[in-house]
């Protein structure tokens, strides 16, 4: 009796574990096959969106949105390419249920009034978003940047952010054209493994704040092939940025691609990992700059590769500066006490609009470590026959390969 109760346990058990399996097996092969199929699209014009340049469609696209990102397999927001859809402040949250593309083919356009907020579009807490299409943002910042006077006041009120992505993960961004952002035109914060390409972001050179891209604690992010030019920085790496890739970027006007400033807060996260390679610049105040404030909390900025850049008519071409402080009644004798270390300049040429084309300017109670300067061909465009000079303070490191000017190493 008892192994014959122990055989009809035993058969019991092997049927519900066949039943389990089976059951797994239906749903995980629905979901693949859900996943393989074309995307549904969810149409903002079939939910009221007009394209006239006057209404505003936030209701419209925020009900494609939700729709789409309750969908249960791949899904498309679609902006068609005929007209200017009006679009006030708005943001697109998830977690959606499957993976997510917003295709913009026509124009969006922000309200004038920079009062807003601090954001025109949003997207938060995302994995498998991709945002592309060959439209455009016009951020309208024309008549914002009248309002910014953060040079004057330190109380200032930020203007809006044409893009910002929070929390995106697994994530692409490509084929977009941004313009007269009213401050930054993308800006990624917390993100991981996203992948910005082939993007077009303009604003005159004088309009104040208007930076490209800026990264703050994020990782393993990659930016290529793409054309900024902009009244700030083309890209700028901030607090907590590590493992960023850049390659393939035409950066002018502006002010070059920076890492900082850091030091200011307390809550400034380590800076590491960043690559910068095969970028062109013109007529840009810098090139690649590493920027701490003076005086600063403790920090640490480190493993960086600049190589293969071109400098055409740049102010400062390479410069480290740890004494950065942009206010009025800076405290000249303030040191910074970010820790900069391990720096590679490899494999960059072209010309200086300044006599100072190498400009290693750190601090004394943590002086650079590790700096390498790897053939640097830079020429002064001044006064005929006058070459360009290094000026280093502060930095420990060495210089191999052609060095024109002259290392300070």
């Amino acid at each position: 009796m008892q192994i014959r109760r122990s055989k009809k346990n035993l058969m019991a058990s092997l049927l519900t574990y066949a039943t389990v399996c089976l059951l797994l097996f239906i749903v995980v092969g629905s979901t693949h096959a859900h996943l393989g199929l074309p995307p549904k699209v969810f149409d903002v014009t079939t939910y009221g969106a007009v394209a006239d340049g006057k209404t505003d469609n936030a209701k419209a696209f925020l009900t494609a949105w939700t729709d789409a990102c309750q969908w249960k397999g791949r899904s498309r927001v679609l902006i068609p390419s005929k007209g200017t859809y009006v679009l006030s402040s708005m943001t697109f949250k998830g977690p959606c249920k499957g993976p997510i593309s917003v295709l913009i083919k026509g124009v969006l356009k922000a309200p004038s009034d920079p009062s807003y907020g601090d954001h025109w579009i949003t997207f938060q807490y995302i994995d498998r978003l991709v945002v592309k299409g060959g439209g455009t943002l016009d951020a309208q910042g024309t008549y914002a940047w009248s309002h910014n006077d953060c040079s004057k006041n330190s109380q200032c009120k930020a203007l809006p952010v044409s893009m910002a992505f929070d929390y995106i993960s697994n994530s692409r961004v490509q084929y977009l054209k941004s313009i007269d952002s009213k401050s930054v035109h993308f800006d990624l914060f917390e993100c991981s493994y996203m992948n910005i390409s082939n993007i077009r972001l303009t604003a005159p050179d004088e309009s104040p704040n208007t930076d490209g891209i800026r990264i703050g604690n994020s990782n393993n992010i990659k930016i290529s092939n793409s054309v900024i030019g902009t009244g700030d920085d083309c890209i700028a790496m901030i607090s907590g940025s590590k493992d960023i890739d850049v390659s393939g970027v035409t950066c002018g006007p502006g002010h070059g691609i920076s890492i900082g400033s850091l030091g200011k807060f307390q809550t400034d996260n380590k800076v590491s990992g960043i690559t910068v390679r095969n970028v062109t610049f013109t007529g840009t105040q810098n090139g690649v700059r590493i920027k701490t404030w003076a005086p600063s909390n403790q920090g640490f900025a480190e493993d960086f590769t600049f190589e293969n850049l071109v400098m055409n008519n740049v102010y400062n071409p390479i410069i480290i500066d740890q004494h950065y402080c942009p206010r009025a009644n800076c405290d000249t004798k303030a040191h910074s006490s970010v820790q900069i270390h391990n720096v590679m300049f490899n494999n960059i040429r072209g010309v200086s609009s300044s006599k100072v084309a190498v400009a290693l300017n750190c601090s004394s109670s943590h002086p650079c470590e590790g700096i390498k300067l790897v053939d640097i061909n830079l020429t002064y465009n001044g006064r005929e026959g006058a070459p360009s000079m290094a000026l280093c303070s502060n930095v420990h490191g060495e210089s191999s390969g052609e060095q024109n000017p002259p290392s300070c190493i």
